[in-house]
């Protein structure tokens, strides 16, 4: 089916993202399982993450695309993304494994906002006062959240914020490099990037005796079928969410991305007993609210631009 075929396919693409974003917390919430039960650090969770998502990935992508799947026309751009995405997940993997999902969750949607910040600062994309308003107002919600969080686990409460930062440099790299490569490409690439900086992320933490960069082979049948789920959901998922962006325009997707906390929430309950406090769901709402205000004002003006 052609690209230009796919995008008379919203709703397709609507239903392809809002499964993908009710599935993905279930990475996470392997993530916290292995660091919890399974004794594995996030450094070697996280490595992982993206080894086995080469192993399930890769094989299907020669069989069907050959070596041209690594043709890449800008690989050292592409490999940095897959180490600023290895980096963001590795932070991501140690603040779930002490803090709760949803949490984490909440704090880390902070990052459309720095991805407009970036976009406006770098891009020279058009951010008025009222999204910047909405931007300063999303950042007021973490801070809810954050707060008892802070009070609990230290500056292990800010990892999400550093976490969303360098995911939304990993976005922002997206939106620069353009459509010099195929998204295939993209995030085979970014596959290996990822892996060769957890590789080098293992090897200087565990020399320097970080606890969480210990170095480790699982201990259990179980740990073993996790980190090969960890790593198919990492491959697949992210496919079904490049498929979903060629079916439908980004600020009809965009929303979908909330669906997240959901699911975070649901695990986190059923699976550690966690559940976010009166004043953390203050926090989250303030959060959705002012990032669906920023997709809503993106919308505007993309229909005003048409117009014009």
């Amino acid at each position: 089916m052609s690209d230009k075929t796919d995008l008379h396919n919203p709703l397709q693409g609507m239903a392809l993202m809002a499964g993908a974003m009710i599935v993905l917390p279930a990475m996470d919430a392997i993530a916290k399982y292995m660091a919890t039960f399974e004794g594995m650090s996030p450094g070697q969770v996280t490595f992982y993450r993206f080894f086995f998502q080469l192993v399930c990935t890769l094989p299907i992508l020669f069989m069907i695309f050959g070596w041209g799947a690594l043709s890449a026309k800008r690989p050292w751009m592409n490999l940095l993304r897959g180490a600023l995405h290895g980096a963001a997940s590795l932070l991501f993997f140690v603040a779930v494994k002490y803090m709760p999902l949803a949490d984490v969750f909440a704090i880390y949607f902070v990052e459309p906002f720095m991805l407009a910040g970036l976009s406006a600062l770098f891009l020279g994309d058009k951010v008025g006062w009222r999204r910047w308003t909405a931007i300063v107002v999303g950042f007021g919600g973490a801070m809810i959240v954050i707060q008892p969080s802070y009070e609990v686990f230290g500056l292990k409460a800010l990892l999400p914020v550093c976490c969303a930062f360098l995911f939304s440099l990993y976005l922002f790299l997206n939106r620069a490099i353009g459509n010099a490569d195929s998204p295939l490409t993209m995030q085979t690439m970014a596959g290996i990037g990822g892996t060769l900086f957890m590789s080098g992320a293992l090897i200087v933490g565990n020399g320097m005796g970080v606890s969480d960069f210990d170095v480790s082979l699982p201990t259990s049948i179980l740990g073993l079928v996790l980190l090969l789920i960890l790593g198919s959901l990492s491959g697949y998922v992210h496919m079904i969410v490049v498929r979903a962006f060629r079916m439908a325009p980004l600020s009809l997707l965009a929303p979908f991305q909330y669906f997240e906390i959901i699911s975070a929430t649901i695990l986190g309950y059923a699976l550690f007993g966690d559940f976010p406090n009166f004043s953390k769901w203050i926090g989250i709402m303030i959060i959705v609210a002012s990032g669906l205000f920023i997709i809503w004002r993106e919308r505007v003006q993309a229909r005003a631009a048409k117009q014009a």
